[in-house]
């Protein structure tokens, strides 16, 4: 159905055009993984330096997000989707021109996260907002999956330019990507409404911190959440990496096992998409908690064994890697709808902000943790090495661990 001018809030072809973008914008997230190896001879990197500029990604982002969170309730969460992917799409085209170094990287890369944040939040709000209870799960579900579809075709993208140029050229053509987002995002919401939820009297927006942190639930939700990061941050920062080595172990040549590690990598990233509707229509159908906890758990189990696995075949490789991205991704949209009904509606921008700072923090630290594991356990001199990949992946699992002890304490208050 359309209104006049635009289409109509909350109908499929609304919920489709919020999931193109999206699916645009986030190409750029996994831009820098998708030339990791190739980065890393280019410019001398030692695993914990190239988790060191993937981190400067997440602090940047994270930062955003809670800056986001308070411009949604104070502006409205559509003006602040569309007046801050300007800087979404620009940001990009700086690290691609300048970036040649690691102290360029940290702080060219912390600049694209740091303007990224409006893609996110404000549209889960916006769904929120829109979509009926009944199905919301499912449209939460469809917009995480779509991030996912934008990771994979970012991956396919370089892994074509790279058959034919170099990764800089790589990252150009992922670039372009979050400025078709922004146009897409233009066309949606013509005739979108931007809401700003009242608050209660006398009540200021600072206000609303506060209460988020003595929100019980909420805070249940924001750990839970935080556990889940830190190991899915992990994997997307290190899965191509990881497969490449694979592939190197195997007897390919490094830009061989490049460019197969990122078409493979693209595929378990649709496996992403699959998983976000799977959880997403389970949590509407079989509950929250109980979507949250199974997943989580199956996604833990693959985070301690995947690394030790690495000489598998390549194909049972592939398999595992696509279970483990299905796996950890299923109970994300999950963990945005838990928190969206555990506060009230004038302070979910600001919930969102508070669990950005602690979730996207430990999507900050854990890509680091893992290089650094990477490198004691020697895996920066030889990075075919089973043992020290196997110690990396169980950096994840073991950060991973307070999540499902936070969603049984939820499920028991819900």
């Amino acid at each position: 159905m359309k209104l006049a001018g635009g289409l109509a809030p909350g109908s499929g072809a609304w919920l489709a055009g919020v999931c193109a973008s999206r699916a645009l914008a986030a190409s750029w997230f996994v831009a820098y993984s998708a030339v990791l190896p190739l980065v890393r001879e280019a410019w001398g990197l030692s695993a914990r330096d190239a988790g060191l500029i993937q981190a400067s990604f997440h602090l940047g982002y994270l930062s955003s997000l809670f800056i986001v969170g308070f411009l949604s309730d104070r502006f409205g969460a559509k003006r602040a989707w569309l007046t801050t992917g300007v800087a979404a799409w620009a940001s990009p085209f700086l690290f691609v021109a300048f970036a040649d170094g690691l102290s360029s990287a940290l702080w060219l890369h912390a600049l694209t996260g740091l303007c990224q944040g409006g893609t996110y939040t404000p549209v889960l709000a916006l769904i929120n907002d829109n979509v009926g209870a009944a199905r919301r799960g499912r449209a939460m579900g469809f917009f995480i999956a779509a991030s996912s579809a934008g990771y994979a075709a970012a991956l396919g993208t370089a892994s074509l330019v790279l058959t034919v140029s170099d990764w800089r050229a790589a990252i150009a053509a992922i670039a372009l990507m979050p400025l078709a987002a922004w146009g897409v995002s233009l066309g949606v919401t013509r005739a979108t409404p931007n809401r700003v939820h009242p608050r209660p009297a006398g009540e200021s927006l600072l206000a609303s911190l506060p209460a988020v942190l003595r929100n019980r639930t909420g805070m249940l939700s924001i750990w839970g959440y935080t556990a889940h990061n830190w190991e899915l941050l992990g994997l997307w920062a290190w899965l191509p990496a990881f497969l490449t080595a694979a592939f190197v172990a195997g007897g390919d040549s490094a830009k061989v096992a490049a460019a197969a590690g990122l078409s493979l990598g693209a595929i378990s990233y649709v496996a992403n998409i699959g998983g976000s509707i799977v959880g997403g229509t389970m949590a509407d159908r079989w509950g929250r908690t109980r979507t949250i906890l199974l997943w989580s758990v199956i996604s833990l189990a693959l985070s301690f064994s995947i690394g030790w696995l690495m000489l598998l075949p390549a194909a049972a490789l592939v398999v595992l890697a696509c279970l483990y991205n299905f796996s950890a991704i299923a109970d994300s949209s999950t963990h945005s709808l838990v928190l969206a009904e555990s506060v009230p509606p004038h302070s979910l921008g600001v919930a969102y902000a508070v669990r950005s700072v602690v979730g996207f923090g430990a999507g900050v630290v854990s890509p680091v943790v893992f290089g650094w594991a990477l490198d004691l356990a020697g895996g920066g001199k030889a990075s075919n090495d089973v043992f020290a990949w196997g110690i990396a992946w169980s950096t994840l699992g073991l950060g991973a661990l307070l999540g499902p002890l936070m969603t049984l304490k939820l499920h028991r208050r819900r």
